[in-house]
């Protein structure tokens, strides 16, 4: 099988219905492009787990173009393992990993090819609109990003998703990378290169349903922290600086009231605010520690990321 030049990787879970309507606009897409990298491509979709008809969808597509190629995972990884099982099977110079549901249109690849030729490694997409979102995914979506970039030093572009072109060079430094844990926009950001960005307007989703909810985002969101970052660690070393100061700063008061003006027994609403507080903190702190002991012990475990259980077009 020769080697294509750009590999689309599309990962997939019960999209049978969006399959069709992704190549039927990608494919005429990448071959009325001049530039020949792009005319040589490869489209490498993983199947995540599905448990409709997607893996067949797959094979027909694969037995009426050999361009299409697929991976079948054993069961559902997610979508970050999924993304992680394309990019080490992707062949080509440059890989772009897409989503099916076309809500990035397809058409912003000529300009991020176009870039790539002038010596950008990373051409990523930037949403300027999210007029498809919900409001509150819109504010939590625009709060994730900041709180991201202020706690890590790997800074992610606001509004950038997966879609974007990745030089060679970029895809085997993220082949290294052997976490478990995986945040793929943090990864793209910690590998570095030269980047450039590609504006484009998102659109509806036409086909089939998004297969994330509001918990998966949040789990995807805490991943995205703590993997990116130990500030969540360090601040609770400052905050028990500041209460044991404050506490100290209290005793010492309590002293002097007690030598000038005799003891005062305190009251029971002001004992039970201030150990509620503290069992509070105390509680927040070790469900902080949690999270990062249990990221700990998965990496630890060293399993693999992910189980291929079929290969379309292979050979």
């Amino acid at each position: 099988m020769t080697m294509a030049d750009l590999s689309i990787i599309v990962p997939v879970k019960d999209e049978e219905e969006a399959i069709g309507p992704f190549l039927a606009r990608v494919v005429p897409l990448l071959e009325s492009f001049d530039d020949p990298v792009a005319q040589s491509f490869e489209i490498l979709f993983v199947d995540d787990g599905s448990s409709d008809t997607t893996l067949e969808v797959i094979r027909k597509a694969n037995a009426a173009d050999r361009r299409i190629r697929g991976i079948s995972l054993s069961r559902n990884f997610g979508k970050e393992a999924a993304l992680s099982a394309g990019i080490d099977a992707a062949d080509g110079k440059a890989v772009v990993p897409m989503d099916v549901d076309l809500q990035d249109p397809p058409e912003a690849l000529r300009e991020m090819v176009a870039k790539w030729r002038d010596g950008y490694d990373v051409v990523y997409g930037v949403r300027d609109n999210r007029e498809t979102d919900t409001l509150p995914k819109r504010l939590t979506a625009d709060l994730y990003y900041r709180a991201h970039n202020w706690l890590s030093d790997d800074k992610i572009p606001e509004h950038a998703g997966d879609f974007r072109l990745l030089d060679r060079r970029v895809v085997d430094v993220i082949r290294q990378m052997p976490e478990r844990n995986r945040f793929m926009k943090g990864l793209f950001a910690w590998a570095g290169f030269r980047q450039a960005a590609v504006s484009y307007h998102r659109e509806e989703r036409k086909v089939g349903t998004t297969k994330y909810n509001y918990w998966k985002l949040w789990r995807l969101a805490v991943d995205g922290i703590t993997s990116a970052s130990t500030v969540p660690l360090r601040v609770w070393s400052y905050l028990g600086a500041f209460v044991a100061l404050g506490a100290l700063g209290y005793a010492i008061y309590i002293i002097i009231v007690a030598l000038t003006s005799g003891i005062n027994v305190p009251g029971y609403a002001s004992l039970m605010v201030a150990v509620l507080f503290l069992g509070g903190l105390q509680l927040l702190s070790l469900g902080v520690l949690g999270e990062y002991i249990g990221r700990i012990l998965i990496e630890a475990k060293g399993r693999p990321l992910y189980v291929i259980r079929e290969r379309i077009g292979e050979g």
